[in-house]
């Protein structure tokens, strides 16, 4: 577990699949995210609830408002190498009543403070559709830089939006 000012990341449990599912079937919280397709709540339920323990490749964790103790939100470091010491970030708030209250910050550096302090990592990379300002916003207030931008890779509403390829590296979390 562990502890920012605002919010706890800590493993999520499988009566949670609800939430989780309830987040990915609001168009709204899935604005600039990749959504995939809609699957059963029973099939979100056994997916959660076989899924294997974090690990080094895949952590996963809730975020949960220290105040209320109430499930907001997910924050993962995934496809973890560590040849490179390298991993990739997702995160997203799904309670919109804590969109731009502080959560998704506290949340992100607290799970960037793990990668680097106690998974070892160099760095940390993530990928945000232009378009999703307060994201972006985020993102360069903890440290993160733009390191590139993927042409129209992300259609929403018939459109297609370009990406940018944002990275962290040890040292550099504010």
């Amino acid at each position: 577990m562990m502890l920012g000012e605002l919010v706890k990341l800590r493993p999520l449990e499988p009566s949670e699949a609800d939430a989780l599912w309830r987040w990915r079937n609001d168009p709204e919280v899935m604005r600039w995210m990749e959504d995939g397709y809609t699957e059963p709540l029973a099939v979100a339920r056994k997916r959660l609830a076989e899924r294997p323990g974090n690990s080094y490749g895949d952590v996963l964790y809730g975020i949960e408002v220290l105040a209320d103790a109430k499930l907001i939100g997910l924050v993962r470091l995934r496809d973890t190498e560590p040849e490179t010491g390298c991993s990739w970030l997702d995160v997203y708030l799904g309670e919109k009543e804590y969109w731009g209250r502080g959560y998704a910050t506290d949340a992100l550096r607290a799970m960037c403070r793990y990668g680097f302090e106690k998974m070892r990592l160099h760095k940390i990379s993530l990928h945000v559709v232009t378009e999703n300002h307060a994201a972006h916003h985020i993102y360069r207030k903890i440290g993160f830089v733009e390191e590139g931008r993927l042409r129209q890779v992300f259609r929403r509403d018939g459109r297609w939006f370009d990406q940018f390829t944002m990275g962290l590296l040890e040292g550099e979390l504010r």
